[in-house]
C-alpha cells in the first residue's frame, strides 16, 4: 500500500532540528522524498506499523505535526505530477 507521510517540525531550537533530521531519516528508510517534508512510502502493513510507531516516538505532540494519507494499492491513478522534479516509481528497486 502506498502511504503519503507529511510532517511539520518546529525547528526553533536544537532539539527541534534533531527531531526533524530523525523524522526525515526514518521516512527515507521506508520511502522516497517527493517534497521537503513529504514522503511516498510503499509499505506492507507490518512495515507501516513500524514506521508510524517510529515517527510518533520521535515527534513532539506540542509543537510538531504528522499527517498520513493512505493511497492504497491502486495509487497510480491517484497521483499526478507536474513540474521540474522528476518522478520516481516507488515500485522500482532503489540503488544507493
Amino acid at each position: 500500500m502506498l502511504m503519503l507521510v507529511s510532517y511539520d517540525v518546529s525547528t526553533a531550537d536544537a532539539a527541534g532540528k534533531r527531531r526533524l533530521r530523525r523524522i526525515a531519516k526514518a521516512c527515507q528508510n521506508f520511502g522516497i522524498r517527493v517534497q521537503y517534508s513529504v514522503f511516498e512510502c510503499n509499505v506492507d502493513p507490518a512495515q507501516w506499523v513500524r514506521l508510524k510507531a517510529t515517527l510518533e516516538n520521535i515527534f513532539d505532540t506540542e509543537t510538531d505535526s504528522l499527517r498520513y494519507y493512505n493511497l492504497g494499492d491502486n495509487y497510480t491513478r491517484r497521483i499526478e505530477h507536474v513540474g521540474a522534479k522528476p518522478t520516481m516509481d516507488v515500485e522500482e528497486p532503489m540503488l544507493f
